[in-house]
């Protein structure tokens, strides 16, 4: 159930109510009595928690990585794979000191 502020043009008293949204609005200021009771715009209050969207989109202020650090990193792990499939030179070529 949505809380509602309401203000009385009259008497300027405020106050907050738990209402259904099926329920009709106050009209009568419970201080003054008159009809001139009204609601307040006021902006929603919600949190959003878990590991939802702002996680995974926006937990980084909206910072992306450079497209230069990007394209270094990953000619860094181009280098790194290309150096651990490169087979290992077979004993006797001159590769290792007992060889030599």
């Amino acid at each position: 159930m949505p809380i509602y502020e309401y203000r009385c043009a009259t008497c300027g008293f405020e106050k907050e109510y738990l209402q259904k949204l099926s329920d009709a609005p106050l009209r009568d200021c419970p201080e003054c009595g008159k009809p001139t009771f009204s609601k307040l715009i006021s902006a929603a209050g919600f949190q959003l928690k878990g590991s939802g969207w702002y996680a995974t989109d926006f937990k980084n202020n909206g910072t992306k990585a450079k497209p230069q650090e990007k394209d270094k990193a990953a000619a860094e792990a181009k280098t790194a794979k290309a150096g651990e499939s490169t087979p290992a030179p077979a004993c006797g070529a001159g590769a290792c000191p007992s060889c030599s």
